[in-house]
Parts: C-alpha cells; structure tokens; sequence
C-alpha cells in the first residue's frame, strides 16, 4: 500500500494534474512564516499528510463503491491509517487527485474549497510557530491570512457559525456516521486535533511551555487513534476544544467549525443510497453554496460559544485540548 502511494506522490503533483485540467488552484498568502510548523514541529506536521489521504480516500471510495464494497474497503483503509500511515506518516504533502480523481472531477468546487479551508489552517500553524513574531504582530497577521482566505468567495466558507441543523436534520442527515462509526470517529479525532493544536500557542508562556503542550495534544490524539474507544462521539467544536483560539480569532474558528461540518454533510450526502448520482453532485453543490452564506442559517455567537455543553460536554468532543 504504501509503494502505492509512493507512486502516486512521486506520478501525480498538484501542479501537472491541474495542467492536466486547467483548473484554478490556492495560493499561499506571503511572508516569511510559512512552512515554518513544518520545520519547527514536523511530527505534528507530517499527521496533515496522512488526514489528506485519508479525508481524500473516504470520498473516493463513497462515490465509486456500492455501500456494501464501500464498508469492505473502508474497514481495509482504517487499518491502514490508523495501524501504518498515522503512524508514519508521509514527508510531503499528498495529492488528492492522485487519491480521489473521479471525486475531484465530481465535485471539483468542493475539493477546491476543502483546500482553501486547510491552507488557513496551516498558515495560522505557521504563523504561532514562528517565535520571531511578537504575539501583537502574529495576531495581525492571523487576521490578515484570514482576510485574504474570505477574499476568495468563490471558495471560502462563511466566517460566522452556521446552524447545527444544516449538518443534524436534512433528510440525508448522519448517514455516515451511522454507518461508518469508527471511520467517523477517525475523522472527528483529525478535527479534534486540527483546531486543538492552536491551544498550546496561545497558553504556553514560554518556548519550551509551547513546545510541551504541541506535543501533549500530538499525544492525545495518539492515544485515540491506538484506541478508538477514545475517539469524539459528537462532532468536536472549536469553541469548546479550543476556547483561548476561539476568543483570539473567532472568524477563524468559525470558518473551521463550517469547514469541518461540511465535511460530515459530504460524507452523509455521498453515503445516502435514495439519491442517485447526478442528485448527489447537485445536492453537494447546494449545500457548499448554503455553507458559504454568511446571511442565512446561523448561530448566535453565544449560542456558539455554549456548544460544548448542549453537546453533552466537551469530553464527548475529546476533551478540550490544551485545559489549564
């Protein structure tokens, strides 16, 4: 499996398939600070290669597989991330095309926007792990990366929380979950870790208190990842894993919980086995346009910040990340 996947790293880079299909790609917003949490803290790093393959091969498989190969070769796939590729998991970054073409080629403005989405996430790693930067001066250039991302509304997702119930109560609604328990479970841990890592940043006083807490939450999602019976049982909210982030940047927050409920609302959408196809490429382009929408089905910012709690609590999100 992985000389698989070597080949296709090695075959297939972002920039000879977009070639390939004339397509439009994300650009980095510039400065000095990227790729700066690959290079101080790259354990923690190299794990968003991994969740790249494998967000990338669970819609691959949904959309080419009857349910019941689906099941097979999902129960293969978590075996294989949670056993080989989380483990040690890839130097470079993955392309997704090579993983998931004919998801690509379906739903091309939603995998465009799944990336926009992720390459926020790692500009702001970026930007709190680059100890050059005085707090006041990160701080600004997190809200000029974020600035930059909402520039693109061709791609990016609404900056304020949405409401629960576009991800809870549409007919196509938990399919997956339901379904797929464990692989859910896997990927609600890769959330729970992606919006957990910022905690450290922001509580650590010190370099080294940093360095510490990044690693603590790398090993907390280890421990879940060897123990699925640790794994959230409710989608993980940044307000409530990440409080300290979420009060600093709450248009980011916002933007990774709308992100990250897209991803479930996909997955439900292209387990449903009532819609056909060509219903399901509709119905996806109908609900990335709904996530976009910053006028329309929302939460109340305090309603927001209260999600931990009317989850059930935090602990069923996997716990807050970074607590005091």
């Amino acid at each position: 499996m992985i000389r698989t996947l070597a080949l296709a790293l090695l075959l297939a880079s972002p920039l000879t398939l977009a070639a390939q299909d004339g397509r439009d790609e994300s650009m980095y917003y510039p400065g000095s600070f990227n790729w700066q949490f690959l290079k101080q803290y790259p354990d923690a790093a190299k794990l968003f290669h991994a969740f790249d393959y494998g967000h990338a091969i669970l819609y691959e498989r949904l959309l080419t597989l009857p349910n019941d190969r689906a099941t097979a070769a999902l129960a293969t796939d978590f075996d294989f991330l949670t056993r080989d590729l989380l483990v040690h998991p890839p130097k470079f970054s993955i392309a997704e095309e090579a993983v998931m073409p004919h998801y690509a080629r379906f739903a091309w403005p939603a995998k465009q926007a799944f990336d926009w989405a992720h390459l926020l996430h790692r500009q702001i790693y970026d930007l709190y792990a680059d100890e050059r930067l005085a707090p006041a001066r990160r701080d600004s250039l997190i809200e000029r990366v974020t600035d930059a991302y909402l520039s693109d509304a061709d791609y990016a997702f609404a900056a304020v929380p949405k409401a629960m119930e576009l991800m809870d109560d549409q007919p196509f609604s938990q399919r997956f979950r339901k379904e797929q328990p464990k692989f859910n479970g896997l990927i609600w841990a890769y959330h729970w870790l992606q919006v957990g890592l910022y905690e450290p940043f922001l509580a650590g006083k010190t370099a080294a208190d940093r360095r510490a807490g990044v690693d603590g939450v790398v090993r907390r999602f280890r421990q879940m990842v060897a123990d699925p019976a640790r794994f959230p049982t409710v989608m993980p909210m940044t307000s409530a894993v990440a409080p300290r982030f979420s009060a600093a940047h709450p248009r980011a927050a916002a933007i990774f919980d709308n992100l990250h409920m897209t991803h479930d609302i996909i997955s439900d959408i292209l387990a449903s086995t009532t819609m056909s196809r060509s219903a399901k490429g509709s119905e996806i382009r109908k609900q990335l346009a709904e996530m976009r929408n910053p006028k329309d089905k929302l939460m109340g910012w305090d309603h927001w910040k209260m999600m931990g709690e009317m989850m059930g609590g935090v602990d069923k999100m996997g716990g807050e990340a970074h607590p005091d």
